[in-house]
């Protein structure tokens, strides 16, 4: 599948319109701009950066902390450059109008750390919520009859696994030879289990549709921070555009699809 060059990480795996700059599709959604890029997006797509009282420069990634923010749309590897060229420095000044603040050196590591945090606090929210299935056979069962909408693997997941279910989701979709595959997640199964609060958690899958656009948008702006070079592909699945994720397994790859293609006009 190739992808827009506007397109998110989380839609080009799943094969869903972008994001316009008013934000048509996801409730008219406020639109902000990335601080070093000038770029504008949603902005739960961006990552928020906050002045804490002691003056640190923080990740607010739920855009919930008091006071003045500023927000980046960039991975982790332009963060670092931006950081080391001084352009980050810069960019902030402008934006916290002059206050003094402080950079730590490992901020790029720590958004990345939040963003991850979030995304698995997502789905450990869907997981309470009952929005999603664990288990290979009552994912298999849920695929097969047209009720999966998202397949997620840990990155410890085994090749016949994921490509078992993956074959049970396109025939419940009637899309038998199709690109349709679940996302493989840079995390092994152990954290995902504790992220869900469930034993021994190797797949995924989202049986609600609108649990399935929460956890892809969380996903998303993680795995778009942390860039397709810390990601890599199981040998199950094809690459599907140079912007993609894939899973941290052996080879270093754009990622699979992660959810079902929906209409232009939802």
């Amino acid at each position: 599948m190739r992808t827009r060059r506007n397109e998110t990480v989380a839609e080009a795996a799943a094969g869903l319109e972008s994001l316009s700059p008013s934000g048509k599709g996801r409730g008219e959604e406020p639109v902000r701009s990335c601080i070093l890029t000038r770029g504008r997006g949603a902005r739960g797509s961006l990552v928020r950066l906050a002045l804490a009282s002691d003056g640190a420069v923080l990740p607010d990634v739920r855009a919930k902390a008091p006071g003045r923010g500023a927000w980046i749309g960039v991975t982790q590897t332009d963060l670092e450059t931006a950081i080391a060229k001084g352009k980050l420095k810069g960019a902030l000044a402008r934006a916290f109008k002059g206050a003094a603040f402080t950079l730590a050196a490992d901020l790029p590591g720590t958004i990345a750390a939040a963003l991850e945090r979030n995304a698995l606090d997502r789905l450990g929210l869907e997981a309470r919520s009952g929005t999603l299935a664990t288990g290979a056979e009552r994912i298999e069962t849920a695929a097969r009859s047209g009720q999966l909408h998202a397949l997620y693997h840990a990155a410890d997941a085994g090749a016949d696994g994921t490509g078992k279910l993956a074959q049970a989701w396109r025939v419940g979709r009637e899309e038998e030879g199709s690109g349709l595959k679940g996302l493989t997640l840079p995390v092994p199964r152990a954290i995902l289990s504790l992220a869900l609060g469930r034993e021994n958690v190797v797949h995924i899958g989202v049986t609600d549709r609108a649990a399935a656009r929460r956890v892809s948008e969380a996903l998303d702006r993680w795995l778009h921070f942390i860039g397709p070079a810390s990601l890599s592909l199981p040998c199950e699945t094809a690459a599907q555009g140079a912007s993609a994720p894939a899973s941290a397994s052996k080879q270093l790859a754009p990622g699979p699809l992660a959810m079902e293609r929906t209409e232009e006009s939802e």
